[in-house]
């Protein structure tokens, strides 16, 4: 095996890039241009790491993984469909989405 040492001051300070699927996301996010608030860019963030480009989801999986109310999810939803950061998918049922590439 060949495994590269890390410094867990570099992970601390955010050098260690672990996870590949942050920089698609932020990449994404800069192309559109959309100005959104931290809590949403954080929000955006947690979807992505937890759906990616591939996997499809929907209102109830918003509210569960970052804890919204019914309301806060759809507009949440609404928000980044007018983004294009997301679209609606068909054939998995009303009101699915995920991530555009």
């Amino acid at each position: 095996m060949n495994e590269e040492k890390v410094d867990i001051g570099d992970i601390e300070n955010g050098k260690v890039d672990i996870q590949d699927k942050k920089v698609d996301i932020k990449s994404v996010l800069s192309e559109k241009g959309s100005d959104f608030s931290v809590k949403t860019t954080i929000h955006i963030h947690r979807l992505f790491e937890k759906f990616g480009f591939d996997e499809v989801f929907g209102r109830s999986a918003v509210m569960e993984l970052l804890e919204l109310k019914g309301s806060g999810a759809s507009k949440l939803l609404s928000n980044l469909v007018k983004a294009d950061i997301i679209e609606p998918v068909s054939g998995h049922g009303k009101g699915k989405y995920k991530f555009k590439k």
